[in-house]
Formats: C-alpha cells, structure tokens, sequence
C-alpha cells in the first residue's frame, strides 16, 4: 500500500505554519489524494493522547479506510513499551524508529540487548518494529543489530537518501538491507552547486528528478510481493515564507503519491 507520512505536511505542522494541521486533517487530505496508510512519525503530541482520544483517531482513520503507522526514536525499553501501548491502541502494526536519540547513542551491542528485551512484545502483540537507515549509524551496525536480535518482527525501514550524508551510496544501501525492509519512505534527493560553485547543497526534489533509483529498489525489495508499505515523505527546503512553502509542499505531495499510484 502507499500513504503519506507527517513529514510530507512538515511545514504545515510545523512552528512557522500561523495554525499547523491536525491528525485529523492530515487523515483527510491523505484520503482525497488516494493513500491507503498514514505513519504519524516523530510527532511527539501523540504520547500525550489519553486512550479516548486515541480511540477517536483510531475511528477517524478507519472512516477513511486509512492505515494507520507510527515512528519515534530510540531504543530504550520504556519509551517502546509506551509506543507499543498507543500501537495496539491505534491498530497499528508497524513502529519505525532509529537507534539514537539526543541523549542515548547506544553500541550495536547495548542496542541488541534492549531489543532482545522489548521485541518479544511487539512480536506477541503482532507489531513489528523497523529500524531506519539514516547517517548517525552506518548500515553494517544497523544490520548487525537486526541480525543480532534475528526477529520477524524487527526489520528495516528504508529510506536510502539518508545514509549519503556518511558517504554511503544508495544503491549499496538498497542492496544491503532488502532482505530485512519492512517499510519504506519514499523521497527523491539530489545535489545542486552552492552560489559560486563553493560546495553543494543536498536537499529533497521532485520524485522522479533526483538520485534515487525508485525502481532498482522496488525490484530488489519486492514491497508488493512482501506487503511492505511505502510512505511519502519530503526533504523541501523553505521557500521564504509559509504560503509558498505550504503551496510547493502540497504540490510535492501530490506529485509523489500520484507517481506512486501510477506505478501501480
């Protein structure tokens, strides 16, 4: 299936929108524009929901035949215990997270030993946990900790853009961690010479118009054939001021589920 993540409305959310969205309207919007699943992913808000209003958008969600998913950080026992309780009582099947947070960098073994603890009751609650690839932590120890816990339930979560900040090339990473994907976010990138030609910027562009090799890795991971999800997300620089960022969001967003459900 193919959805919509929170980063795909980031400056609509964000501090500089005059009246950011809520889930709800998010949920909506991702209906009109054909998507089947919605990860709200690192919005913290959501751990300040009581179980009614958790029940609320779980139904909100099911009226437009959404999906839902959720993404946080981090692998500390108690913080995933408290994701796994708003998973099951979303309905969710999927958590993305990362290996660090702003004050927990753990090692590939301390990190295996805490999922080793926690992955069990996701597994028991029929959630399965991914961890995603980005450049704070290389692949190989990524993977390392995927394999040292050796769980159905714990796998990868794609996004092959983020590791080219470590010098890792996104083919390698595609290529390394399809076997374990479990979700994958969908965004194009590329590389454009700063004023002057002193240096680069990496940002996000239209998908279709960048680095990313959307069909090397659709062949390589086989999402429809493994039930794997894909999630649209945005790296857009800001435009100079919310309605026009707002604007050129929304046209990326549309442009991207749009590609992905012709890909169909």
């Amino acid at each position: 299936m193919y959805g919509l993540s929170t980063y795909a409305f980031f400056w609509r959310i964000s501090d500089r929108s005059p009246r950011p969205l809520t889930l709800d309207e998010m949920l909506a919007r991702t209906r009109e524009m054909g998507g089947e699943v919605f990860q709200i992913c690192d919005y913290p808000l959501i751990e300040t929901y009581d179980d009614g209003r958790l029940d609320a958008l779980r139904a909100t969600a099911a009226g437009h035949g959404i999906t839902l998913e959720l993404g946080t950080r981090g692998v500390r026992t108690e913080h995933l215990a408290a994701y796994l309780r708003i998973a099951r009582r979303l309905g969710v099947t999927l958590v993305r997270s990362m290996l660090n947070t702003a004050d927990h960098r753990p090692s590939v073994a301390e990190a295996t030993a805490l999922l080793r603890d926690t992955v069990p009751a996701y597994a028991a609650a029929g959630v399965t946990l991914g961890l995603e690839t980005y450049e704070q932590v290389s692949t190989e120890d990524l993977l390392a900790v995927v394999r040292g816990v050796d769980s159905p339930h714990l796998g990868v979560v794609l996004d092959p853009g983020n590791s080219v900040a470590r010098l890792e090339r996104p083919v390698d990473v595609v290529d390394a961690t399809a076997p374990y994907v479990v979700n994958i976010h969908v965004k194009d990138f590329s590389f454009s010479r700063r004023d002057g030609w002193v240096g680069f910027t990496f940002a996000g562009c239209l998908l279709g118009e960048g680095l990313l090799d959307y069909d090397d890795m659709i062949r390589k991971v086989g999402p429809g054939e493994r039930g794997i999800n894909q999630i649209v997300e945005h790296w857009l620089p800001w435009q100079g001021g919310f309605e026009e960022t707002a604007l050129l969001e929304d046209r990326w967003t549309r442009h991207s589920i749009n590609t992905l459900l012709r890909s169909t």
